[in-house]
């Protein structure tokens, strides 16, 4: 046996290799995880979407979790609704009313769930959603809400 071969067979390679695969796959599904769709709508920037919110001209929804409302608060202006609730439609019809052309602006944590639900609810018939891509917490969209330091109030219930 020659020692290339001898060196290909050892366990050591086989290791490194395998561990090589593993890093390569974690950061696949974390790039897949943390990339948002393409949504051809409207896009707003924190800040535009604070302002809009506020004067009443576009109604934001706040789509994460109620565990990130804790920690993070709730921007002014936006309204909390889990986006992983099965009646999330009819509650977000709650709060906007039964038309569907009215302008609702989707924030997250890092843009990336509202962008897939941006799209969802296009296809749903909801004719104008536009996603906050930046997020609260930031993206390669900017900053995001907390760190362009907008109004945050804190969470205090358990509906969403």
């Amino acid at each position: 046996m020659s020692v290339s071969q001898a060196v290909s067979r050892s366990p050591t390679r086989r290791w490194v290799l395998l561990g090589a695969a593993a890093v390569a796959g974690t950061w696949a599904v974390r790039e897949y995880r943390l990339t948002p769709p393409d949504y051809a709508g409207g896009k707003l920037s924190v800040s535009n979407a604070h302002r809009s919110a506020v004067a009443g001209e576009v109604v934001l929804i706040d789509i994460r979790t109620p565990r990130e409302w804790r920690a993070s608060g709730i921007g002014e202006g936006a309204h909390p609704i889990d986006m992983r609730r099965a009646d999330f439609v009819q509650a977000l019809t709650a709060v906007v009313g039964p038309d569907r052309s009215q302008p609702i602006a989707l924030i997250c944590a890092r843009g990336v769930r509202s962008a897939r639900l941006s799209l969802h609810l296009t296809e749903a018939g909801f004719t104008n959603i536009i996603d906050v891509p930046e997020g609260m917490l930031g993206s390669r969209a900017g900053p995001g809400w907390v760190r362009v330091g907008l109004p945050l109030h804190d969470y205090e219930g358990d509906a969403g």
